[in-house]
């Protein structure tokens, strides 16, 4: 063996500050859960994902109708809002497409009674 040993990183790791809303929507196999990224950056400047699961894609701009609510992360508060909002997008008579999509905007860490949420649908 030689010395000395050395080595440098090609693509140094870049630490990204938590972005929101984080987003989740119901997939064939699971979930797919989506990060809003810096707009500093784009597509061409992200730095590459570490692991081979994350995907790097721009969406295009879209309408969506929401509903922002406050509170828990819980199955019936989700559920309880997106009665709401389907409701009112059928009695205004706004067609949409796709899944709903559940977003977040605070740390897991955050209380229930200060977290924002949202429900997303697209609108046709």
């Amino acid at each position: 063996m030689t010395a000395p040993v050395t080595q440098v990183a090609v693509n140094p790791p870049v630490k990204l500050e938590m972005t929101a809303p984080v987003t989740q929507t119901l997939a064939a196999d699971g979930f797919i859960v989506q990060f809003m990224m810096p707009s500093a950056y784009t597509l061409a400047t992200l730095p590459e994902p570490l692991d081979p699961r994350v995907k790097l894609k721009e969406v295009p701009e879209q309408t969506v109708a929401v509903i922002k609510y406050s509170g828990t992360w819980s199955q019936s508060n989700y559920d309880e809002h997106l009665a709401r909002l389907t409701k009112a997008l059928s009695q205004a008579g706004v067609e949409t497409q796709g899944e709903p999509v559940y977003s977040r905007y605070n740390a897991p860490f955050t209380p229930w009674f200060l977290r924002t949420n949202e429900i997303w649908f697209k609108v046709k």
